[in-house]
């Protein structure tokens, strides 16, 4: 039986999980994160997965996105 985990229990998040948790848009994501050496950035494959506690962190001490 797989249990659902909720998007605040997760460590990792999809671009689009990362969006509807952050309320920021998709395009925007891409755009903070193209950058090879980004330290909220995990790459699996071609796929990139959003650090969350590391992009709290930035979103917090950010003035604006």
């Amino acid at each position: 039986m797989k249990r659902e985990i909720s998007i605040a229990e997760k460590s990792l998040l999809t671009l689009e999980e990362a969006a509807g948790y952050f309320n920021i848009g998709i395009n925007k994501l891409r755009n903070l994160t193209n950058d090879d050496h980004c330290p909220f950035v995990i790459w699996n494959g071609s796929k990139r997965l959003i650090k969350r506690k590391l992009f709290e962190e930035y979103l917090y001490n950010s003035y604006s996105v």
